[in-house]
């Protein structure tokens, strides 16, 4: 039933009205049977629609069957009152046919005589598509051989992959947080500030060869290239690199120039002189090839079949020359080499069945005790890895920028969809009570509660962005409040118990406290439970949380193969602090996370566990 509004109120209500009509979210008023009352223009450009044609659909139309059916499911708990709002992200279809992936927020105003729907859609597409790419991206880096970090442009270490461990022998936790000088030589005291400084300046550093010093001791050649990282207003925030090993390969250089020299040296027949060597082709580490004058291979290193695919004895006697898949400016340069020169180059592309190779190589020719040339020599290094890592940190550097920005989404999401639909609500009901002053009195503890439950959210927020009660009451008492405040916030039941009498680091403390809060996002999300299971033990000077609720379930394997990132960012906190994390999940059979972490892993502050 429409009110009647004084004069003096049309302006707030041609106020909301144009926020309405104005605002980018696609926004609706539904019936409790799902049939849209009111669509803003937002909503009617998303789907395709005209608002008329809106009314006369139903809100499952609008999405393919499985997310439509995940959709009323909730929307029929919403209509029965058993929860009151919920968040979704589904996809949509248009009208042309086309998906879109939105979020979906629906509260339910059932404080009015006619109780209706507020439907929130906000189109997630690119953020979607950013998370498949990060994920992919992180699956790359971090199966990786090469080292691949990130740091400060003061250069402490950021990031450190299993790349980086391997390479050098220290773990992520042993040095984030220290300067990368920790693995230089002492004969390069000035290198580190050379590299910073052009960084800081925004150059890059491309195939820098150089020495490093791994934990062990042992002195490696790497090749670096580093670049700088930029924020979104293109602002050198932060520095990151690729190292290779290139130890074989500059052994291999080493002893090809020592047989060089030693050949020039003799005067045996050229017969012996090309059998040395073969013999040292055979067996360098490295991939090289050597040919006659006529283009046919005498010799290949078992690099050099490993990295073509190829058996050695489908080479020897054949002429490199025929090969279909040789380009003509690789044919000019082993002719420039059989006239005596010696060609090089860094990186170096071509096409090969279909997908983009890169290598570094070196051409040069071997001579005959007379000095004369009797073929050449081709040093090649595959460098196709290197390249995509190259190119996919690049990416991620970007990457990381965006989910800065996506998290400031999320956050304004946070405050626009949930509190600041309260407050609207809220100004709607003081609105009434203007032209309804009678009604004020016996509302006015409704008011309050609406009033003390957006306080709660946002005090709720506060602490889901900043683990401040951590700091202040220590790790299990700051977890113990969190489960109790969440608990009540989504409805549920979290059952929290702690047998830890062990101070706990803060560093161990906010690992455990964000893998906790993505487990149970996930199971308030996904499980359909209303009782969530954490447990917090101690047991031979290590630490163990565990959290489990007995819902739907999930398949992990295909979970972690999937576009979400909150598997992967679980398991990236716990390995940060030398710890494990197992997943025990299956369809309708429940889930049940389990992080263990040494205590002796630590390398912040700590607190007492309370």
């Amino acid at each position: 039933m429409a009110h009647s509004t004084p004069a003096t109120q049309i302006p707030d209500v041609q106020l909301f009205r144009d926020v309405f009509n104005a605002s980018p979210i696609g926004i609706a008023v539904e019936n409790l049977d799902g049939q849209p009352l009111f669509a803003n223009p937002a909503l009617s450009s998303m789907l395709g629609f005209s608002e008329e044609e809106l009314r006369g659909k139903h809100c499952v139309q609008f999405s393919p069957p499985d997310d439509a059916e995940k959709d009323w499911a909730l929307f029929q708990k919403l209509r029965a009152g058993s929860i009151d709002h919920y968040q979704l992200e589904k996809r949509y279809l248009r009208r042309d046919g086309l998906l879109f992936w939105g979020r979906l927020s629906l509260s339910l105003l059932d404080h009015r005589p006619s109780p209706l729907v507020l439907a929130m859609v906000e189109d997630i597409t690119e953020k979607k598509s950013a998370e498949e790419a990060r994920f992919r991206n992180a699956a790359i880096v971090e199966s990786s051989d090469d080292a691949i970090a990130s740091g400060t442009l003061d250069g402490s270490i950021v990031s450190w992959n299993a790349g980086a461990q391997k390479m050098y022998g220290y773990t992520e936790a042993e040095v984030v947080g220290k300067s990368i000088a920790m693995l230089f030589p002492p004969e390069l005291p000035d290198e580190e500030n050379k590299i910073l400084e052009t960084l800081r300046a925004g150059g890059r550093i491309e195939q820098f060869e150089t020495v490093r010093v791994t934990k062990a001791g042992k002195r490696i050649n790497v090749s670096l290239s580093i670049s700088p990282i930029r924020d979104s207003t293109g602002r050198i925030v932060g520095i990151s690199g690729i190292g290779r090993d290139i130890t074989e390969r500059k052994r291999a250089e080493k002893a090809l120039a020592e047989v060089n020299r030693t050949l020039l040296a003799q005067t045996a027949s050229l017969q012996a002189r090309e059998e040395l060597l073969r013999v040292f082709v055979k067996n360098v580490p490295a991939a090289v090839a050597m040919l006659d004058r006529d283009g046919r291979y005498l010799q290949v290193s078992d690099r050099w079949c490993r990295d073509n695919s190829v058996e050695a004895s489908e080479l020897l006697g054949r002429s490199r020359e025929l090969s279909p898949k040789m380009p003509d400016r690789w044919k000019e340069v082993n002719r420039r080499a059989l006239q005596g020169e010696t060609l090089r180059a860094d990186e170096d592309r071509w096409e090969s069945e279909g997908s983009t190779r890169w290598a570094r190589w070196e051409v040069r020719p071997w001579r005959a005790d007379d000095g004369t040339v009797g073929g050449i020599l081709i040093l090649a290094e595959d460098i196709t890895r290197r390249k995509e890592m190259e190119e996919t940190l690049s990416d991620m550097t970007r990457k990381l920028i965006e989910s800065q920005e996506q998290e400031r989404a999320r956050i304004g999401r946070e405050l626009h969809d949930d509190i600041n639909q309260k407050l609207a609500m809220l100004s709607l009901e003081l609105e009434q009570l203007q032209e309804n002053p009678s009604e004020i009195h016996p509302r006015v503890n409704e008011l309050r509660r609406q009033m003390a439950e957006v306080s709660n959210d946002v005090q709720s927020l506060s602490h889901e962005l900043h683990s401040s009660k951590l700091e202040y009451l220590g790790v299990v008492a700051g977890i113990r409040s969190w489960c109790k405040e969440s608990g009540n916030r989504q409805k549920i039941e979290i059952e929290f118990s702690s047998d830890v009498s062990s101070t706990i680091p803060l560093d161990i403390g906010l690992c455990l406290f964000r893998v906790l809060q993505e487990a149970v996002h996930n199971a308030i999300k996904h499980s359909g439970v209303k009782r969530i299971e954490v447990q917090l033990r101690e047991e031979s000077g290590q630490i163990h949380l565990i959290v489990s609720d007995s819902g739907r379930g999930f398949d992990v394997e295909a979970a972690r193969q999937g576009k979400g990132l909150g598997l992967t960012s679980m398991s990236e906190r716990v390995r940060l602090v030398n710890g494990t994390i197992a997943i025990e999940s299956k369809p309708m059979g429940g889930t049940a996370i389990h992080v263990n972490v040494p205590l002796g892993s630590a390398k912040g502050d700590q607190r007492q566990a309370v």
